[in-house]
């Protein structure tokens, strides 16, 4: 990394998932505003190179995946042992004063090493229920930062800050009905928004397939937008021209505050941050949590949205055809419902999520790297760079 001597070197590890990596990417980017030197550590997966395409600003690097499913034990050991070898060859080759872990196994190697080499180290948890990943390392870290109030109690760090899930910075409300002239849709009729993630949903694909007899009958003028995931898409796809109802249907689709701004509400996982870009945009939203998720995270994400109105709650092993187009009426149809719960998501936007974390790993660093820096409520800033182009991906030899 070219990189000033005295200019703070920091390491983000989240890769594995779009919920990961999407707000790694927004404090990344603070911390490059902030005039660091950031590196991006992701994981092989199509989603994290997808994601990544076309960033200049940070440096990309590649790590071995490392996964923790029921039946591969011995492959999880053999991918963290990969992981942790490589990232600490790189920290030895270009020190980091600074690592911070978004979440997920995939996080937990690089952080270790960093931290065992004299780095800062730093975690954020999106969710309510912290994850396995954040449990285990969570003694070996500076700080925690989390995304749900109620999560600090439920984490035994040295220090423990609510900030809420970071929002890449392009999430700001577009023109309606110029994103959905991009979209391909009328801009006149209204738009739903059905999505199950980075990697796409198979029960929410289901239940919307279930549903579109009932949907083309009640409510035929609705257009579709559904981001299917890579497995099922021809299917959603297949169904929606069946039915006749107007739908445009991707695996997958980077531009997201585009798909947002387009749509009247959605229908989506509760995946913590997913949820904070639909705080962020004030999209009203049915939320219908994966219920194999770990420790039922999920769930309980939904249940802290529902309980201060900013979402309604379906549960995917009951939701009928009837519920969901009831959900989803009130959303799109009533103007009331609509304008208090986006009343509601619009207390539980932290726009400055991203500022705040970058600004508390800076102040964890020596003073001779905080010397330029200027504050205007507390908040050391630094002075930006000339900017480093770095290529979109390096690849870490395993």
């Amino acid at each position: 990394m070219n990189a000033q001597p005295n200019v703070p070197k920091i390491a983000i590890a989240c890769g594995g998932t779009g919920g990961h990596l999407f707000p790694g990417i927004a404090v990344g980017r603070q911390l490059v505003q902030h005039g660091c030197a950031v590196t991006l550590l992701i994981s092989p997966k199509d989603v994290d190179q997808q994601a990544v395409s076309g960033i200049l600003e940070l440096q990309i690097v590649k790590l071995p995946a490392v996964a923790l499913q029921r039946g591969s034990r011995l492959a999880f050991m053999q991918g963290f042992v990969r992981s942790y070898v490589a990232a600490r060859r790189m920290f030895k080759e270009a020190p980091h004063h600074a690592a911070l872990a978004m979440g997920g196994f995939t996080s937990v190697p690089p952080v270790l090493a960093a931290r065992q080499l004299g780095a800062k180290a730093f975690l954020h948890e999106s969710n309510t229920i912290p994850g396995r990943a954040n449990r285990a390392l969570l003694r070996f870290v500076d700080a925690a930062f989390v995304g749900f109030p109620e999560t600090l109690g439920r984490l035994k760090a040295k220090q423990s800050v609510a900030t809420g899930t970071p929002v890449r910075e392009e999430f700001r409300a577009l023109d309606v009905q110029e994103s959905r002239r991009q979209l391909g849709l009328d801009p006149a009729r209204p738009v739903v928004l059905v999505m199950g993630g980075s990697q796409g949903a198979s029960g929410i694909n289901q239940l919307l397939i279930r549903s579109l007899p009932l949907l083309k009958q009640q409510a035929p003028d609705w257009q579709w937008l559904h981001l299917a995931g890579a497995n099922d898409v021809e299917q959603v796809r297949s169904a929606y021209a069946s039915s006749g109802l107007t739908a445009v249907v991707h695996p997958f689709f980077a531009s997201m505050e585009i798909a947002l701004s387009a749509a009247d509400a959605a229908v989506a996982r509760a995946g913590a941050s997913s949820m904070a870009e639909f705080a962020a945009l004030k999209l009203p939203v049915v939320l219908v949590p994966l219920p194999t998720a770990a420790d039922n995270h999920q769930f309980f994400n939904a249940r802290a949205f529902e309980a201060s109105g900013a979402a309604r709650l379906l549960d995917q092993k009951s939701a009928t055809p009837e519920m969901l187009l009831g959900a989803l009426r009130a959303l799109v149809s009533d103007a009331t419902v609509r304008s208090r719960m986006q009343e509601a998501l619009g207390r539980w936007h932290k726009p400055d999520a991203a500022a705040n974390i970058a600004a508390q790993i800076l102040a964890s660093l020596p003073a001779d790297m905080r010397r330029n820096a200027i504050s205007a409520s507390g908040i050391g800033i630094y002075p930006v760079p000339e900017r480093a182009s770095f290529p979109t991906q390096v690849e870490v030899l395993q």
